[in-house]
């Protein structure tokens, strides 16, 4: 069988349109990333639960799975002041490795009920405890009861695609650099070619 990877990366991509900003703790010490793998895990309206599937490639997956608690933050599109700003956090957690420096030094933040730090530039967030995790050979899914929410503001959230065009050109560049050895472990770990089938 051969499978359209176009078709189903289009069909997939479509189900991801929000970039959220993903804050853990774990021994003191704080980091994030950006995920386009976040959702919600429960229709139960008075118990709200949140997914997001981390690489095993980041240091962010390490902490949250040793300390079971994370933040989930949407970010604003609006005003020009807050898309600014979430442009920037964006940019912050998903440009580097935590292994490299603290990502959240220039960041406005405040510590969350589990200690997560909440990124107050945000859109909106859910802060959770994971109740459930499941390992994906790459990645690993973690489902997390919702202890505390905040929205910060009621304009449209930001969406990846419109982000994208308003990210500099040499921020890209260094994140496609940075993302070949991230694609490269979750090929490993599904016991694929790292470079990716010959063409």
């Amino acid at each position: 069988m051969t499978v359209d990877l176009d078709a189903a990366n289009f069909a997939l991509s479509g189900l991801r349109p929000f970039p959220v900003a993903v804050t853990t703790v774990d021994g003191g010490v704080a980091n994030g990333l950006m995920s386009l793998s976040a959702g919600a895990a429960s229709i139960v309206p008075e118990a709200p639960r949140a997914t997001v599937s981390l690489t095993k490639y980041n240091k962010t997956h390490d902490m949250l799975l040793s300390s079971g608690v994370f933040a989930m933050h949407l970010l604003a599109a609006a005003p020009d002041e807050a898309l600014e700003e979430s442009l920037a956090i964006l940019m912050a957690l998903g440009g580097s490795s935590g292994r490299d420096g603290d990502k959240l030094a220039g960041l406005r933040t405040k510590p969350g009920v589990t200690g997560s730090p909440i990124l107050l530039g945000a859109h909106s967030y859910v802060e959770a405890r994971v109740v459930k995790s499941l390992d994906m050979d790459e990645s690993t899914l973690f489902v997390g009861d919702v202890v505390a929410a905040e929205r910060f503001s009621d304009a449209e959230r930001l969406r990846i695609g419109e982000a994208w065009k308003r990210l500099p050109a040499e921020w890209i560049e260094q994140y496609d650099a940075n993302h070949v050895p991230q694609l490269a472990s979750a090929r490993r770990y599904r016991g694929l070619p790292e470079d990716g089938p010959a063409h």
